[in-house]
């Protein structure tokens, strides 16, 4: 008679952590390799490369999000990746990947979070946060006649029309990227529940042949630093123009992922509060005081079937909280960015 087999979490963890290089790119296969880790924007594969896998050493099958302070080993990469961190379904998953055979008990962890642990701050978080913070003052904050606004103009968003801009953006005249080089840059405050400054999002630019300011021909001209969970960028305060605190319970709150997305609805629709939520992973947990209920969630046309999961989780959250959710998508192109600049064009 065959006995059942008990396999501990975390040892299903160190087997998972010995197929690393297959694993992320079954999970996150919009990721890639950097060195001697794995990238990708989210636990939801999104594009960017705020969470990063350790593929060897002594930390191989590790990973942690910078935007969010998520992090883990590989069993909660699985429970976050495919299971919305319901580690008892990922380890049964992870069982029959590895080729696991026999009568085995599903043995988890005793620990086991609805989410991926979130990582305590550290002193690098302290770091990343005071670095944040000083290139936010850095910059002048009137980005008028800087190639900020102009960068902006060439994407059919003239701040003009708004009679104002918005106090969450800056430019700078000179910021270094990784890649060693400096250029100027638009940057945005991302803001917490209380309004304190979280982490601050760049735009690197840079003149193009043509004279006309665009992003910087550098690999990931666009960047976050600091960590940023439930924070947004606070882009514009609708009709009421009261703070996002004191918003007034019948306002309608759109939410979106990119600055330009989201300011590209800001001038079709200056009645409402528009916030950008930096990514999509982000769009479900932005802070938003208890008497807004009406959400208008503005969607990339992402078809991928990872993408639209990662979406319906963001629309079930704000249900889940008690919100009434509408969802708009732009008519052309990827976001409501391209719909402007195609409108501008023709008009």
């Amino acid at each position: 008679m065959t006995g059942t087999l008990h396999i501990d979490a975390s040892e299903v963890a160190t087997l998972l952590a010995r197929r690393i290089d297959d694993l992320v790119a079954h999970l996150l296969p919009s990721g890639r390799r950097k060195g001697r880790y794995w990238t990708v924007g989210s636990i939801d594969d999104e594009p960017g490369g705020s969470l990063w896998v350790h593929l060897s050493g002594g930390r191989v099958g590790r990973w942690q999000d910078a935007a969010t302070g998520e992090f883990g080993d590989a069993l909660d990469l699985v429970a976050g990746a495919r299971f919305r961190g319901d580690k008892k379904q990922a380890y049964a998953w992870s069982l029959a990947w590895l080729g696991i055979g026999g009568d085995m008990a599903v043995a988890p962890s005793k620990s086991q979070p609805t989410r991926a642990r979130v990582a305590p701050p550290s002193d690098e978080d302290d770091r990343l946060r005071r670095y944040a913070l000083r290139i936010w003052l850095e910059g002048q904050p009137s980005i008028l006649g800087t190639p900020a606004a102009e960068y902006l103009a060439g994407r059919g968003i003239d701040l003009a029309r708004l009679g104002r801009q918005p106090r969450a953006l800056r430019f700078h005249p000179s910021l270094p990227h990784r890649s060693g080089r400096s250029f100027p840059a638009l940057v945005a405050t991302i803001s917490g529940a209380d309004g304190t400054h979280l982490a601050t999002h760049r735009t690197w630019l840079d003149r193009g042949s043509d004279g006309n300011w665009t992003k910087a021909p550098i690999e990931d001209p666009k960047m976050t630093v600091g960590t940023y969970p439930g924070g947004s960028i606070r882009l514009w305060r609708g009709a009421s123009g009261k703070p996002l605190k004191d918003a007034p319970a019948d306002e309608t709150v759109a939410i979106g992922e990119g600055i330009e997305t989201c300011l590209s609805v800001a001038l079709a629709c200056p009645e409402l509060r528009v916030l950008s939520a930096v990514s999509l992973a982000n769009s479900a947990g932005v802070w938003l005081p208890p008497q807004v209920r009406n959400i208008l969630l503005l969607r990339d046309n992402d078809m991928k079937p990872e993408a639209q999961a990662a979406f319906q989780r963001v629309v079930e959250h704000h249900l889940d909280a008690g919100r009434i959710v509408r969802v708009a998508r732009s008519p052309i192109g990827n976001d409501f960015n391209d719909a402007r600049r195609a409108w501008a064009t023709a008009a």
